[in-house]
C-alpha cells in the first residue's frame, strides 16, 4: 500500500492519454507497420501541373484502410560522427576493384549502366569537357581504395528497408577508416590555366517555394528532359508543440483512402509542403496526416485531414520534446569531372571557410560534415563518398584532397551519387537538422538505368534531408531544372555562381548570370552559404 499514491498517478496517466487519444489529440503513437521496412514507392504516371485551388468547404471524411506502399528510404538513425573519415569508392571503369564487397555492384538489380560509355568527343559539349576528356585519358589511373568491413544496421523508429523503385535493395557498402598516414590517391589534374585563378566566388540565390508563382511559370516556359514530378497543388503543414514552438524532425506521413502515402519529415521551422499529385495518381479530395516524434513520455503521435483545395495551412500540435542543441548534418556533394575543375580549385579554399564558420556560429551545433564527389561511367571512379565526421580538421584535409579529372559527355552520374548520399551517409537520427549543397555543372544522365534523381528527393524529403543546389558555370537549361526541382521538393533553394560577365566564367566576379531567374541578390559564396544555415538553425524552437 506504500506505493498507492504513485498507482494512482500512473493510473491518471493511462486514463489521461487514452481521453486524448479519443478526441484526436496528441497520445501515445501505437506500433504501426506503416512504418515499418518494406517494398518501395511504385513510380506514378503523372499528367500536367494542375494549378492551385482556392480550399473548399467542409467535406466528409473517408475512411482509411491500411497503406498500400511503403518507404523507399532508411529512417536516419546514427547516434554520433564522433570518429574518423571513412572513405568509400564506387569505380568508374569496369573490371576495376570496387572498395565494398567482392564482386557486388552498387546497382546491379536496377541493370547495369552503360556497358561503354559514349566514345565519341566530337558530340557537342562544352569546349572545356572535351579537353578534361583528352586530360583523363592521357592520365594514369589512381590506386582504388582500400575495403573497409560494414557498419552495424541501424536501428530506428522508423527503418524502412534501402531500396529504390527501379531496383532490388543493394547489399551494405562497406566502410573504412584510412590507415594513419596513408598517401592520398593520386588524382589527375587538368593542365594548369595560364592566368592565376581568382578565389573570390560570388553567387546568388532564389527561394522557389517562396516565389511559387514564377517557379510554374519557368517550368511552364522551360521544356527539357526531366522526370516529372506534379507539385502545382500543395499545402502547407505546419508543426508545433503546446507552447506554440516549431517541433523539427517530426515524421509525418500523408495517406489517401487508395492507400497511396509520402513520408516526409518538418524542417528546423517545423514546416513541410504536402504535394498530393506527387505521389497519389487517384487525386483524392481528402488526405489523412499522421505526425509522431519522441516526447516526454515515449513516441507521440497526431493526426489531421487534408482537403484538396484548402487555402489553410494544416496545423498540428505535437507534445514533443524540446529541442536543447541544434544538431547539424552538412554533407558538400560535388561534381568533380574535369569541367569543373576551375571552381573546384576556388570552392577548396570557400568550402574551408564555410566548415569553419558553420563550426563557430553562435548556436554551436552539433556538427558533423561529410564530402560526396562524383564523376561519371567510365572515369577513374563513379562516386567517392567520406562519411561523417566531427573532426573539422580531417575534413579539411579530405577537401584539400578534392580534384576534377575526366567527363566526356555533358551529363554526368548526379543520380548515383545523389542516391548515394542520401541512403548510404550515416545520417543522425530524431532531432537533427540535415543539409546537402550540391554543387554541379551539369545534369544527371537521364539514359542510364538504375537510381533516378525523383526518387531521391523523394527519400530525402522522408529522411528530412534539404538539398540546396548550386549551379556551377556551363550549367545548361536541363541543369538548371533538374537543380531546381530537387530544391524546391525538399524545400531547398537554388544557389548559382555569378559572374562580371554572364557568359563568361573567366571574366571573374560579379553579379551577372545565364539562369532564368529574377529578384536575386548577390554576395560571396561562402557568406551566402553560411547565412542560408546560420537562417535555418534559427528557426529551432521559434514560436
Amino acid at each position: 500500500m506504500r506505493n498507492l499514491p504513485f498507482k494512482r498517478h500512473l493510473v491518471c496517466l493511462v486514463i489521461g492519454s487514452q481521453l486524448m487519444g479519443c478526441t484526436g489529440a496528441v497520445g501515445a503513437a501505437p506500433q504501426n507497420d506503416d512504418w515499418a521496412p518494406a517494398a518501395p514507392l511504385a513510380r506514378p504516371i503523372h499528367s500536367g501541373h494542375g494549378h492551385y485551388l482556392a480550399p473548399s468547404s467542409q467535406v466528409p471524411v473517408p475512411s482509411f484502410g491500411p497503406v498500400a506502399v511503403r518507404p523507399n528510404f532508411q529512417a536516419p538513425s546514427a547516434n554520433t560522427c564522433s570518429r574518423s573519415i571513412r572513405t568509400r569508392e564506387v569505380p568508374g571503369r569496369e573490371g576495376q576493384a570496387q572498395s565494398a564487397a567482392p564482386g557486388t555492384d552498387l546497382w546491379a538489380a536496377a541493370g547495369s549502366l552503360r556497358a561503354e560509355k559514349e566514345s565519341s568527343l566530337g558530340k557537342a559539349m562544352p569546349e572545356r569537357r572535351r579537353d578534361a576528356a583528352v586530360a583523363e585519358a592521357s592520365a594514369p589511373a589512381a590506386p582504388a581504395l582500400v575495403a573497409p568491413p560494414p557498419p552495424p544496421a541501424p536501428m530506428g523508429i522508423a527503418a524502412p528497408a534501402r531500396a529504390m523503385a527501379d531496383s532490388a535493395a543493394p547489399g551494405t557498402l562497406n566502410f573504412a577508416a584510412p590507415a594513419a598516414k596513408a598517401a592520398a590517391p593520386q588524382i589527375e589534374r587538368r593542365p594548369a590555366q595560364a592566368a592565376p585563378v581568382n578565389p573570390i566566388v560570388t553567387a546568388g540565390v532564389i527561394d522557389d517555394n517562396a516565389n511559387f508563382a514564377e517557379y510554374l511559370a519557368f517550368r511552364q516556359r522551360t521544356q527539357v528532359a526531366h522526370n516529372p514530378r506534379d507539385i502545382a497543388d500543395r499545402y502547407l503543414l505546419q508543426v508545433r508543440d503546446g507552447a506554440g514552438r516549431s517541433v523539427s524532425d517530426a515524421e509525418v506521413r500523408v495517406q489517401s483512402p487508395s492507400g497511396q502515402a509520402m513520408w516526409a519529415r518538418t524542417d528546423a521551422g517545423g514546416q513541410v509542403w504536402v504535394s498530393p499529385n506527387a505521389f497519389d495518381t487517384s487525386r483524392a479530395n481528402t488526405y489523412q496526416i499522421s505526425v509522431r516524434k519522441p516526447g516526454r513520455w515515449g513516441m507521440t503521435q497526431a493526426t489531421a485531414f487534408l482537403q484538396r483545395g484548402q487555402k489553410s495551412a494544416i496545423d498540428v500540435t505535437l507534445d514533443a520534446a524540446p529541442q536543447q542543441r541544434a544538431q547539424l548534418d552538412l554533407v558538400f556533394l560535388i561534381d568533380a569531372t574535369g569541367s569543373m575543375g576551375d571552381e573546384i580549385d576556388k570552392l577548396k579554399t570557400t568550402l574551408r571557410t564555410i566548415a569553419n564558420e558553420v563550426a563557430n556560429l553562435p548556436a554551436k551545433p552539433d556538427l558533423c560534415f561529410g564530402l560526396v564527389a562524383y564523376r561519371d561511367k567510365g572515369d577513374e571512379y563513379l562516386i567517392r563518398s567520406h562519411d561523417f565526421t566531427n573532426d573539422l580538421g580531417a575534413f579539411q584535409g579530405v577537401l584539400n584532397q578534392l580534384q576534377a579529372g575526366g567527363g566526356g559527355d555533358y551529363p554526368e552520374a548526379m543520380n548515383e551519387a545523389l542516391h548515394d548520399t542520401v541512403h548510404n551517409l550515416s545520417w543522425r537520427g530524431s532531432g537533427t537538422t540535415r543539409m546537402v549543397f550540391l554543387l554541379a555543372d551539369a545534369p544527371p544522365h537521364l539514359d542510364y538505368g538504375g537510381p533516378q534523381y525523383d526518387d531521391s528527393m523523394q527519400a530525402a524529403l522522408g529522411k528530412g534531408i534539404k538539398v540546396f543546389s548550386v549551379g556551377a558555370s556551363g550549367l545548361d537549361k536541363q541543369g538548371e531544372y533538374i537543380q531546381r526541382q530537387i530544391a524546391q521538393y525538399t524545400g531547398g533553394k537554388f544557389v548559382f555562381l555569378t559572374y562580371a560577365q554572364a557568359h563568361n566564367p573567366a571574366s571573374g566576379p560579379g553579379r551577372e548570370t545565364s539562369h532564368d531567374v529574377q529578384n536575386y541578390s548577390v554576395d560571396s559564396l561562402d557568406r551566402l552559404i553560411v547565412r542560408l544555415v546560420r537562417e535555418d538553425l534559427a528557426k529551432l524552437g521559434k514560436s
